[in-house]
């Protein structure tokens, strides 16, 4: 009997999940990498893995009811990030206001989840390179506070995290991947109106 084969989802169906970071053994668990930890369990609750190449980045795909979510982490280092972000909007066909990026936040103490649209880079880099590849600000950043240091940010950013840190990584990651989920299920304002406030 002839079956005819599930419809592929169209555009209007599609997000686009871009976890911010720096490629390289070196960085993995980097306070820096928090947008790659977010983009691995996103795929780890749905059993796929981000390692397809495309678009100057690592990729993987996973199906939410009718929605398709393209989960990525660029492979252009930290600074370059918008290089890859606007080549996978091209690849994927997904609209700015359906690209939800993720990223570490020095202006916030650690541990803090804050979601908005649009603002300012506050002096991230790799942000910086979004806003121009995009020409635009109004995209959905989830921004994961990693405290600021005194002295060299550069440094502390590209450093691994504190003993005491590391611990509450994990609970950090999964309240920031639950974020991108109800974003994508109930809309920006209820996910800002759940995770803005502090626990």
């Amino acid at each position: 009997m002839f079956r005819r084969k599930p419809a592929l989802p169209s555009p209007s169906d599609r997000w686009l999940v871009i976890g911010l970071g720096n490629p390289g053994r070196e960085y993995e668990r980097s306070r820096h990498n928090m947008g790659f930890l977010v983009v691995d369990e996103l795929a780890r609750r749905h059993s796929a893995r981000v390692t397809d190449r495309a678009a100057k980045s690592l990729t993987g795909r996973v199906r939410i009811g009718d929605r398709e979510l393209v989960l990525a982490k660029p492979q252009t280092m930290m600074n370059l990030s918008g290089v890859a972000a606007k080549a996978l909007r091209a690849k994927y066909g997904v609209p700015l206001e359906r690209t939800l990026v993720i990223h570490d936040e020095l202006d916030l103490p650690f541990g803090r989840l804050r979601i908005r649209k649009g603002g300012s880079s506050a002096g991230n880099h790799g942000l910086d390179s979004l806003i121009a590849s995009f020409g635009s600000k109004d995209f959905i950043r989830f921004r994961l506070g990693i405290g600021r240091p005194p002295g060299n940010g550069v440094d502390y950013v590209l450093s691994p995290f504190a003993a005491a840190e590391q611990a509450q990584v994990p609970d950090i990651v999964s309240r920031a991947a639950d974020a991108v989920l109800v974003t994508i299920e109930h809309g920006l304002e209820r996910a800002m109106t759940d995770f803005n406030r502090v626990s």
